[in-house]
């Protein structure tokens, strides 16, 4: 089967990395989903989206010269296919992984602050 841009195919999830997750396509291709190309919210942590050997409908956005194949969940056409719609969440879940991920994304920010003032608790003067 020909891999093309464009096109929305199911398949299995192979590995999970920090950066994203290895997808086998029909025919035997692997593709990336790089975690930004996860959900349309902040993705700390892939897991918490994505389980090995699960299987997922994606979309092909790139396909490089060298045979590497780009896939994205959130640019799926069917809001039905996207993970992070998932009904079965109540409004409340929703909320509280909402507020842990702010937390979360709050928390970097101030450890970046850190890290560039050099200032870790000590005088400033």
């Amino acid at each position: 089967m020909s891999i093309e841009v464009g096109s929305t195919v199911e398949g299995r999830v192979t590995g999970i990395t920090k950066f994203g997750a290895f997808v086998e396509l029909p025919g035997g291709d692997t593709g990336l989903i790089h975690i930004s190309e996860v959900a349309d919210t902040y993705v700390k942590d892939i897991n918490n989206y994505l389980k090995q050997d699960e299987k997922i409908k994606v979309k092909v956005i790139k396909v490089a010269d060298d045979g590497k194949i780009g896939l994205s969940i959130k640019q799926l056409e069917n809001p039905a296919d996207r993970r992070d719609n998932a009904p079965e969440m109540s409004f409340e879940e929703k909320m509280a992984r909402f507020m842990k991920e702010s937390n979360e994304r709050q928390q970097d920010l101030r450890n970046r602050v850190v890290k560039r003032s050099g200032n870790r608790g000590g005088n400033n003067r």
